[in-house]
């Protein structure tokens, strides 16, 4: 991209999409060509000390990143892939200063900057690799935090996802005020089940505002 004549190109990407827990979280990163961060890879495929030591390195070298996340109660109204769409916009909003182009993993985004959705982007471009990392680890400490206040359901080891653990812990405990009531199995739990139809009302109501 820098070729065609972008000096700032961010690449952005989301985690958490996939948990029964918590938000969906994005970063946005704007590398530096003059200051490389070696190793960069998808996040899901480094160790978590790893993760760490890299996210330390991108937020010392990096031009600009910045983190935005959608609560579980926000995922349940406008479903998780309008949610992740719009915790990767924010991110790239909340970048200082502002990128001149975007390189998204796989999805596209309502921004009016230049763009480009790349599939699998976070294992193909370093700054899409970045965000995912960035995006990871902040996650992954916010699970840390919310493993102290719900010890039971062991937030701090699967991050929220459906893991064998996660599951037997929501039959025996129930569910928190952060399950996203709009996934399986959570939903099989709620005592105020979402209804689809409900949901896409809701999305509606969000988009017309």
């Amino acid at each position: 991209m820098r070729a065609r004549g972008f000096r700032a190109v961010a690449g952005v990407d989301e985690v958490g999409r996939g948990a029964l827990f918590g938000p969906v979280v994005a970063a946005a990163v704007i590398l530096a060509p003059d200051r490389p961060v070696r190793g960069l890879n998808d996040s899901k495929l480094l160790e978590p000390e790893r993760r760490e030591v890299l996210a330390e390195r991108i937020r010392e070298r990096a031009v600009a990143w910045a983190v935005a996340a959608v609560d579980a109660a926000t995922i349940d109204c406008v479903n998780i892939y309008n949610a992740s769409r719009t915790a990767m916009r924010l991110a790239v909003g909340r970048l200082s200063p502002a990128p001149d182009f975007v390189l998204v993993d796989a999805v596209p985004l309502d921004i009016a900057i230049p763009q480009r959705p790349l599939i699998k982007g976070d294992a193909r471009c370093h700054s899409i690799a970045a965000a995912s990392i960035v995006a990871k680890v902040y996650r992954d400490a916010c699970m840390r935090v919310w493993a102290e206040v719900f010890p039971q359901y062991g937030l701090d080891a699967h991050k929220g996802y459906a893991t064998a653990e996660h599951r037997r812990a929501i039959e025996q405990h129930g569910l928190t005020p952060l399950h996203r009531l709009s996934f399986e199995p959570v939903r099989a739990h709620s005592l105020f089940p979402l209804d689809t139809r409900l949901q896409l009302e809701l999305f509606d109501t969000v988009g017309a505002a």
